[in-house]
């Protein structure tokens, strides 16, 4: 599955990268893409702090002329090395073929060193 399918998937996710994700521009870019299972309760705001996030997946991303795809788990024991960045906001990125798109997540090259550790691709 190519990045800009995964990004388009349905089920909820956190992109972290290490730049804005603009994948129309070919440029250098280290993208992880946590896919969120949803508790109950967590749907919205997460009001009074009931529900949570656990990370079902992580699929790791690396650009330059066009992203490859370095890194993909779902096992449970390294999913849950990857820390949740609860900063995430909507952010709006970049379709490969150019259209825009809004995600849920965060820039922050800190993030994506410790998620490169994680991967074993430091």
């Amino acid at each position: 599955m190519s990045i800009d399918e995964i990004l388009q998937l349905p089920q909820r996710k956190l992109v972290v990268a290490q730049a804005d994700v603009a994948l129309d521009k070919k440029s250098r870019n280290e993208i992880f893409i946590l896919m969120v299972e949803e508790s109950r309760g967590s749907a919205g705001g997460r009001a009074a702090g009931s529900g949570h996030r656990k990370i079902s997946k992580v699929y790791g991303f690396s650009c330059d002329d066009s992203c490859e795809k370095v890194f993909e788990t779902e096992d449970p024991g390294k999913v849950d090395q990857f820390d949740i960045p609860y900063s995430a906001v909507a952010m709006d990125i970049t379709l490969s073929d150019g259209r825009p798109y809004v995600v849920q997540g965060i820039v922050d090259p800190d993030f994506v060193a410790s998620y490169k550790a994680v991967a074993g691709r430091v």
